[in-house]
């Protein structure tokens, strides 16, 4: 039997211009495109395509596996009634499909699997030769840090599909895009695409307003529809704050100040990552001069960090801010990891999980970092990272009830949000009991 691909399926005309671009070999492409644009569809399909072309794996990733099986595995195009991967890849064209695994084996040697971008190290050893990163503003971006030097070496291709949420490394990305002839960046709304009337349009922006108010519905209108990235991401903690930090210029150039110690605040993973902010308090106002963040390191790695930091560019170091769980102790040593700290010459301030008020603990946290916030300075490329976590640090909203969780979403922003709570909390601004011990030790990083 001879299919022909892609399978019963032509681009729309404004999906045309990607198509070609990847057509005629283009390798990376990151398109802006609002909702109910058929960006997976074109993910799909391209991926059949180019997997009879040329024999290898391709991987196509959402920011969490649950999320994939629903939006894709599962999913039925309501045209056709027909599963979308059904689509994509006619049963005649596989050998085999895993269920379990979200993964197709084809007759021509190529093999698909649909993931999570939350637990793409668990792919290690097997090879892509191209990838679709879909809701990129949702995923976690290490994953692509992870898988390009894969892409480089074996000369494959990414696409990077997304709708705005909020300016974060998706925005960092198309806009980086834009300026390299060797990418395709398209940001399309809705209003120039056909797919909805004005009519509609005006509905949906009516309802979301409804629904969330005037400010969340409009913000959400504009990232769905018009796809802006300058509306905060519906749901965040922080994003109006830093939105505000942006307009008053306090996200910019933030230099260390040699006459002011450098506190660390950290968020300690175990088995995932572990997050730094580097601030100097000045007054009353805070500067945020840089961030460090990484995972599958032991704590002499982040101890070396500080050694560095403080011998490249004279960081004379004042409180290390900790959460209480460093005095658990590490099952592979027998010690805790604040003993383990204090032997690598870094003398820990530990977090007191007594609570400020009635709200309880975490939410006393958050607190502290929205009056914090107004009076932060940030160091735009050093604080990057974090910066883009802040921003993305959101609750879940619930459709079914029609609320926001009443606690945060855990996912990749967790770990540089922690440690800012951890920061945010050391010196309250509103009165309460004591929330950190210092642990008394002859020596600290600042002496060495």
């Amino acid at each position: 039997m001879r299919i022909e691909l892609p399978n019963n399926w032509m681009p729309r005309p404004y999906q045309r211009p990607l198509w070609r671009y990847l057509e005629n070999g283009g390798k990376r492409a990151i398109v802006v495109w609002p909702r109910r644009h058929g960006k997976d569809d074109v993910g799909l399909h391209w991926s059949a395509v180019a997997m009879h072309e040329r024999v290898g794996n391709v991987w196509h990733l959402l920011p969490e596996a649950a999320q994939a099986r629903k939006a894709i595995w599962h999913a039925i195009n309501p045209h056709s009634g027909r599963r979308r991967i059904d689509e994509a890849f006619p049963p005649e064209l596989r050998r085999k499909t895993r269920d379990q695994e979200m993964f197709i084996e084809f007759k021509c040697g190529s093999s698909w699997q649909l993931v999570g971008s939350d637990n793409y190290d668990s792919l290690v050893g097997s090879t892509p030769v191209g990838v679709v990163f879909s809701e990129w503003a949702l995923a976690d971006p290490n994953a692509w840090a992870f898988i390009r030097p894969i892409l480089v070496e074996n000369d494959g291709w990414a696409i990077f599909i997304t709708t705005p949420r909020g300016l974060n490394h998706a925005s960092t990305m198309y806009e980086a895009a834009r300026a390299d002839a060797g990418w395709f960046a398209e940001l399309l709304k809705s209003t120039d695409t056909g797919v909805f009337t004005a009519e509609q349009l005006d509905r949906e922006r009516s309802e979301l307003i409804a629904l969330f108010g005037d400010e969340e519905g409009e913000a959400r209108f504009r990232q769905e529809y018009l796809s802006d990235f300058t509306s905060a991401m519906p749901g965040s903690y922080y994003g109006r704050l830093l939105q505000r930090a942006d307009d008053e210029k306090r996200i910019g150039v933030v230099p260390h100040d040699p006459a002011l110690l450098v506190e660390t605040w950290w968020d300690l993973g175990i088995g995932d990552a572990t997050a730094i902010w580097f601030a100097q308090r000045a007054g009353r106002a805070v500067h945020l001069i840089n961030y460090y963040e990484a995972s599958g390191e032991g704590l002499p790695h982040y101890a070396a960090l500080l050694q560095r930091l403080a011998s490249e560019r004279g960081y004379v170091y004042g409180d290390h801010v900790m959460p209480h769980d460093t005095r658990s102790r590490d099952l592979s040593s027998g010690q805790t990891r604040e003993q383990t700290l204090i032997n690598l010459g870094i003398r820990p301030t530990i977090q007191s999980t007594t609570p400020l008020s009635e709200r309880g603990y975490r939410a006393d946290g958050i607190e502290q970092v929205r009056r914090m916030l107004p009076r932060c300075w940030f160091d735009a490329e050093r604080c990057a990272a974090g910066i883009s976590s802040l921003r993305q640090y959101r609750r879940d909203y619930d459709d079914k009830r029609r609320v926001y969780s009443d606690t945060p979403r855990h996912d990749f922003c967790s770990h540089a949000a922690d440690a800012f709570r951890i920061g945010a909390m050391h010196r309250p601004i509103e009165a309460g009991p004591a929330l950190f011990e210092r642990v008394q030790q002859p020596y600290d990083m600042m002496e060495h």
